[in-house]
């Protein structure tokens, strides 16, 4: 089948790039020039895991383009994926402006009728609205659109994986047509038809992931509630971790006994400096937004995010504490990522912790496999190593940001001898605090003893 994908940004690109291993032929298309050159030369402009390998292979079989010229790609497809961002106001309101735009393009470019697809994450009653917007923007009234929502449930740093082997693959619609069509482009995951760069050889044997056909609007409301209940686990599991501070528990006793319920499971409920990225914290306020705006207080939502911006001043609070001094000390800063695998530092928890500590004159060395580029543009003054124990050579304090595996497996022994004070604010909980202090650090993390 032929497939537009518009929007060439994280989503648009795992988007693409997968159904295009998936046998479809894929026309991306993108306003940003620089972005589509470096596709056509064979570049990937962001990190993810195995995205380059799929991308090559998409390109030598020639399942994939790119063109900035939309109006081409929209013509091109018979049914068109809509991956454009929608991030938040001020408000905390999704700004759907570059929809509407991209609606705009999709009703004076066609030719033919198509099937439109929301891939963004968008607010419950935006497909109404954008059926509204392509009929109110067409020149020709005989071409009929119609639309779907296709919420993507990826993960950053496992996008491909996600993909490729999903938990449930959900398709919003509002007639048979509409489903048949979007069953049929995702029939090669369901029945595992595909090259998969995640294995060698054959996929494990098991289930497959579901496919659940619901209305439109069930399916825009799904993204936001799970995205909004996974943040709120990490909340819950925050709060935890200041009351085990206070009466000396330890926060992993409790939430992996929690975990071990099977109705509440351990993913999640990982206490630290808390959740960052572009997805929870946009969707929790976007959701916060829609539910006030039809009357419903969604006071817990409220709760999670107040939660999650304690958590930074928190870590800063130890890091004060231990320090007693921050001018004019040395800080190494592990991890820039707002998580591990990735190189996305939006909203990640350690541009602030960065920031703070600028603003009281600690003299910062940053490290991270995959974001010091992205870094860069943010904090282009301060010093910047892919070496840890570079980055610790000669630090009063080093600050654990985020949880890479390459962080866990440090050699803390040889990276104490390197530094000016055996101090470690960890905002992960990578290590367990006894063999830290075996070592001669002074540790301290969140929630343990």
């Amino acid at each position: 089948m032929r497939l537009t994908v518009i929007g060439c940004g994280y989503v648009g690109l795992v988007t693409g790039a997968c159904l295009a291993a998936a046998g479809h032929e894929v026309f991306c298309a993108d306003i940003d020039e620089n972005r589509i050159g470096q596709l056509n030369m064979g570049k990937v402009p962001i990190y993810e895991e195995h995205l380059d390998e799929v991308l090559k292979r998409a390109a030598k079989e020639k399942k994939i383009s790119y063109t900035t010229k939309t109006g081409e790609a929209i013509r091109a497809g018979e049914v068109i994926f809509i991956c454009v961002g929608t991030p938040p106001r001020e408000t905390g309101e999704a700004d759907l402006s570059a929809i509407d735009h991209v609606a705009r393009q999709i009703a004076i470019e066609a030719h033919s009728p198509k099937l439109v697809v929301e891939k963004s994450t968008v607010p419950a009653l935006t497909g109404l609205q954008l059926q509204k917007a392509l009929a109110a923007y067409s020149r020709d009234n005989l071409i009929k659109f119609k639309v779907a929502s296709n919420p993507e449930f990826l993960r950053e740093g496992t996008a491909v994986q996600d993909f490729f082997h999903p938990d449930r693959i959900v398709i919003g619609v509002e007639d048979e047509k509409s489903a048949a069509t979007l069953r049929e482009i995702y029939r090669p995951i369901l029945e595992k038809h595909f090259h998969c760069p995640i294995h060698s050889g054959k996929c494990p044997s098991g289930a497959s992931g579901e496919l659940l056909v619901t209305t439109i609007s069930s399916a825009e409301l799904i993204k936001h509630a799970s995205n909004s209940f996974l943040a709120l686990k990490i909340s819950y599991a925050n709060v935890i971790s200041d009351l085990c501070e206070r009466i000396g528990a330890d926060v992993e006793e409790v939430t992996h006994a929690m975990g071990l319920d099977k109705r509440i499971g351990t993913q999640f409920l990982k206490a630290g400096l808390g959740f960052g990225g572009f997805c929870f914290p946009k969707d929790i306020q976007a959701f916060i937004h829609l539910s006030a705006a039809v009357g419903v207080e969604f006071d817990m939502l409220k709760a999670a995010e107040r939660v999650n911006k304690q958590r930074i001043g928190r870590f800063l609070e130890k890091v004060r504490k231990a320090l007693w001094v921050v001018r004019e000390k040395r800080v190494a800063v592990l991890g820039l990522a707002f998580k591990a695998n990735t190189d996305d530092i939006r909203f990640a928890p350690a541009l602030e912790v960065i920031r703070c500590l600028l603003e009281e004159g600690a003299q910062v060395k940053a490290t991270d496999p995959q974001a010091i580029s992205n870094g860069r543009q943010w904090f282009p003054n301060i010093s910047y190593t892919e070496d840890p124990y570079e980055a610790m050579n000669g630090a009063d304090a080093a600050l654990v940001c985020t949880e890479w595996p390459a962080y866990r497996h440090l050699d803390w022994k040889k990276a104490g001898a390197q530094m000016n004070r055996r101090l470690v604010i960890d905002g992960r909980n990578l290590y367990d605090p006894r063999k830290m202090q075996e070592l001669g650090f002074e540790y301290y993390s969140f929630g343990r003893p």
